[in-house]
């Protein structure tokens, strides 16, 4: 069970408070304004009955996703891979954690979270609640036991002053934890681009060529056959012909599945034109070799979505493209960084 919350209400309490989306049913091709429509983002917010939002939980949240303490070295939080002056990415092709190595792929965006479960680029992570911990105590990550993380929040009479105020009682404990990240992560939305004045019906808030654009992201470009709805994400797993070898994504956890194998999941492309490098393992520079990516159609095999082949896309419906794809990008907001107890 979902309960939601009112992005108006959330607005007044969060750094980052304004809507975001669910994924709409698909309209039929001939239907502009019911396409249109089907963009429209809602005006609440949801969170599950086992753990609803409160302002005093989502506050904890916040200090804890801001917080170095979480990192074995306490120099890297939440923050440092998903900092919200980059769209709440990091910008690297592949995140680095205290491992100066890195890791295998790249930090996702954070914006929308709440609406796209399961997590993880290979959906290993069944909802937030769940995540957490993965990134905390990856050695190559945060590398942060997580005993030592709780007798370090113990230590804190401030944070025990918080954990207090959100839960009722001072305890430190995981699920906690787990409870506050996962509700401060899901006030994390798409701020209002120019495509959402367009929606809501100023004509002029994105160009002609961007129109076109949206005509053939829902029409010749096939895009939104999987980046549909508001977050511009299904939240599926495709393979579209690019990983190699044994990166093998969500056939991972499913090594019976033809189609799962190569599959990654299906990113929001909210504020796109700001996160490259592009792909899962940011392989793809730029957006428009992502354009060209996909018009080649990618590596032909069992595993390779039936929506990816060759496009046939001229110069200027991939500039259109462009165009479009450009829309989608809000205006830039200074992070509000809580301040951590101590």
């Amino acid at each position: 069970m979902r309960l939601w919350v009112s992005l108006t209400v959330l607005a007044a309490l969060l750094p980052v408070g304004l809507p975001l989306a669910l994924t709409a049913a698909k309209a039929p091709p001939d239907d502009l304004a019911t396409i249109r429509a089907s963009y429209r983002r809602p005006d609440a917010i949801p969170f599950p009955s086992s753990n609803p939002y409160s302002e005093a939980k989502s506050a904890l949240g916040e200090m804890l996703f801001f917080d170095p303490l979480l990192s074995g070295s306490k120099t890297r939080s939440c923050a440092t891979c998903h900092n919200p002056s980059l769209s709440w990415a990091d910008g690297l092709p592949r995140a680095i954690g205290e491992d100066p190595n890195g890791l295998p792929i790249r930090a996702p965006t954070l914006i929308d979270v709440a609406f796209t479960e399961p997590l993880g680029w290979d959906g290993k992570f069944k909802d937030l609640e769940s995540v957490a911990f993965g990134p905390i105590k990856n050695p190559a990550n945060m590398n942060l036991p997580e005993p030592d993380l709780i007798a370090r929040l113990s230590a804190i009479p401030a944070y025990v002053d918080v954990f207090r105020r959100a839960f009722g009682d001072g305890a430190v404990t995981r699920p906690r934890i787990e409870a506050a990240l996962a509700t401060f992560e899901r006030s994390i939305v798409a701020g209002e681009a120019p495509f959402d004045r367009w929606i809501k019906g100023d004509d002029t808030a994105i160009s002609a060529a961007a129109k076109q654009g949206f005509q053939l992201f829902n029409g010749k470009a096939r895009c939104a056959s999987c980046h549909s709805g508001p977050s511009f994400s299904d939240g599926s797993f495709q393979d579209i012909g690019t990983a190699k070898d044994d990166d093998i994504g969500r056939g991972r956890l499913f090594p019976t599945s033809a189609k799962l194998r190569y599959a990654f999941k299906t990113p929001t492309l909210r504020d796109v034109a700001r996160r490259a490098p592009y792909m899962h393992d940011g392989s793809v520079a730029t957006l428009e070799d992502v354009i060209e990516l996909y018009n080649k159609g990618g590596v032909d095999r069992p595993s390779r979505s039936p929506e990816i082949r060759p496009l046939s896309l001229t110069e200027s419906e991939k500039k259109d493209l462009i165009a479009f794809l450009q829309t989608l990008t809000a205006s830039a907001q200074a992070p509000v960084v809580p301040t951590l107890p101590r």
